[in-house]
This record gives C-alpha cells, structure tokens and sequence, in this order.
C-alpha cells in the first residue's frame, strides 16, 4: 500500500540542497525558491506569542491600510451614495418615503431582506421616538447598526493560529473564486511579517493547479510541496507537508484544496478526509479553514458557505473579488447569516490586495 503512494518532490529547505546542482533536483522544483529573509522579529519555536504577534501586526496593517478598502469598494459606495442624496433634505413628515428609498438601496447592494428590514424598523422606531433628529443622525446610527452586526455575531477576524508550530490553513472554496490566487496573496502577505511559510500544492485534480502555486511560491518565495503524479490523493500530499513543516521548524503550512461544487457529496468528503488527515499528525490542526467566496454572487455565495460549513466547519471566510461587484453588502448578509468572520477580502488584482478585514474601515468604506 505504502508503495502505491506519490512521492512528494523535495523541498530546497536546508543549506546541503540548496548547493546541489539544478539537476539534482526533482523535475517538479521547477522554480528557483528564494530563502526566507531576516525578519523584523525571529520566528523561534519556544516563541508561543509569535502567532499573537503576527495577528497583532496584521491586524495594525489593515487599520493603516484604509485608503485599499475605501477604492475597493467604490462601486457599492456608488449604489449606496443615494442615501446620502435622501437623508441631506429629510424631514420627519418625509419619513416613511426616505425609508422606503434607503431599504431599495440597501436591497440593490445586497444586504438581504433580513438585515434590510432590521435595519429600516431600527431607524423608524428611533425617528419616531424622537432620538433621531436630523438626517446625519440616521446616518450615524445606520453606520452604527450595520458595524453591530459584523461585530457581534462574529468579532474574531484575526486569524487564529493557536500556540503550536506549525500552524496549519486549510483553504477550501468552489471552482473560479479565486481560492489558489487568495492562498499565495495570503502567503505573501504572511511572509512580509517574517513567517516561515510552507505551501501544499492539495489541489491533486485540476491539471494546472500545482503549476499555479509553484508560480506562487515563487513570487513569494516561499517553499512548496506538490505530488510526483496526477490525481494523487490530496490528503496524502497535505499530511506530507505538514510532517515537512513539523519536521523543519516552519511556522505555518498552507494548503491549497481542489476547488469543487458544493453539491458534489463526493468531493466534499475528500474535504472531511483530508481534515482529518491533518489532524493525526498535528492534534487540533487544521488551525483555520479559510472559505474563499466570489464576491460577485452576491447573496448566492450563502447557500455555498452553509454547506461547505456544515461539511468540515469553516473558521474564516475570504470574500474575492469585491473591487468589480456594487454587491458588497453581501459581507454583512454572510455574517449574520452563519455567525461566520471575515478575515480577508480581496479588492484587487495585485498580490497587495487582499487585505485583513475590518469592519469599521469596511463602513467607512460604504458610507463615507
């Protein structure tokens, strides 16, 4: 059974290998990997507070990043600007028409009814009993109910990474969301906050998938592990990384999956077995399992992230895409929906433009 396995290709990880000739390496390293850099900070196993480091200072390079959340979401800002138009002349016997014409808006950008219709009673109730007075005070307290439901059902958007190296991601998603793309801008970003990081080419079924990430690992120069043969299992080759990544002293390991409907039972299992895979090499991995949606289905991407969740419970989501789509709204939708954070969202093409998600810049960002 064990000879029937692929063989992974090997990783130009310790000094020996990298003096080897090209020729010595497997045909599969295609790719010139470049060494890790110095770090602002070192990246030592008995550090357990790296991974509170690196959310931190993740987290401090969204908030200062604000100006790449604000141009990606111009188009929603555009849907939305109505508002803006409806609330400048408003007056209390004006009520009822500007409410109708601000849960349009909200409709159109795909904040779903539910929200839509919290919202609009929320803003009449306060109008009515006198606590709203001019039409920047219903703006104020539409900013303030909409960061309440991105905050309260689901406040971690940091990644969670645990205390253990190394740290594991799992990063799953349909075909088209733009899942292996997301798994390199993630690593890039991950990389520049001085992490060691070890890319799993899991995505075993589309032919071109492992040429994608090795270009990837490349661009970021980070190194990757990618099966010998075609169609190997995916759950071999993610465990083999991760023994790799235990073994060497990586801080995190990557794992791109094959993307798949989610209404195929079949290929949504090799999710679960592959989770499980992971799991009895590291107790407790995979750390997060990222969900990539397409930011342009809009509230679509809801019957996705319900079944993908149910299978092999998703952590975080990251919504692609966001920059080409007025549908933004749709982050709210998703939260209140499943309870689930955003941890990323792409709003553009380069590999600085997936950026962590924060939910009062995203506000800012829609209603300036």
């Amino acid at each position: 059974m064990a000879a029937s396995l692929p063989q992974l290709c090997p990783l130009q990880t310790s000094k020996p290998l990298l003096s080897q000739p090209s020729s010595a390496l497997h045909p599969s390293s295609r790719y010139p990997l470049s060494r890790t850099k110095e770090s602002r900070f070192k990246c030592s196993a008995g550090q357990t507070g790296f991974f509170t480091k690196l959310g931190r200072l993740i987290k401090e390079k969204a908030k200062s990043d604000v100006e790449k959340i604000f141009s990606g979401f111009s188009k929603t800002r555009d849907n939305l600007a109505v508002i803006d138009e409806l609330l400048l002349y408003w007056n209390l016997s004006d009520t009822d028409r500007v409410l109708d014409e601000l849960e349009e808006a909200l409709l159109v950008s795909d904040f779903g009814p539910r929200i839509t219709i919290k919202i609009v009673e929320s803003l009449r109730d306060d109008i009515y009993g006198g606590k709203l007075k001019s039409g920047s005070d219903i703006k104020d307290a539409l900013k303030r109910s909409i960061l309440n439901f991105l905050t309260s059902k689901a406040p971690k958007t940091e990644l969670q990474l645990g205390y253990r190296k190394p740290a594991v991601i799992m990063v799953v998603g349909v075909n088209g969301g733009g899942k292996t793309t997301s798994l390199g801008k993630l690593a890039n970003r991950l990389k520049k906050e001085g992490t060691k990081i070890l890319m799993a080419a899991g995505d075993t079924f589309r032919a071109a998938a492992s040429d994608q990430l090795e270009i990837w690992a490349e661009r970021t120069g980070c190194e990757i592990v990618v099966a010998e043969k075609e169609h190997a299992k995916a759950a071999t080759v993610l465990s083999q990384a991760v023994k790799r990544g235990k073994e060497q002293g990586y801080d995190v390991v990557l794992c791109d999956t094959s993307g798949r409907l989610h209404t195929n039972y079949s290929l949504m299992e090799e999710l679960v077995a592959c989770k499980k895979a992971l799991s009895k090499i590291i107790p407790g991995a995979p750390n997060e399992i990222l969900l990539v949606l397409d930011g342009t289905t809009g509230l679509n991407m809801l019957q996705q992230a319900r079944e993908f969740n149910e299978v092999v419970g998703v952590t975080g989501l990251i919504l692609t895409k966001l920059d080409g789509s007025a549908r933004g709204g749709c982050v709210v939708s998703v939260v209140d929906e499943l309870g689930i954070p955003v941890k990323f969202v792409g709003v553009g093409e380069t590999v600085e433009d997936l950026q962590p998600f924060d939910a009062e810049a995203f506000v800012n960002a829609i209603f300036p």
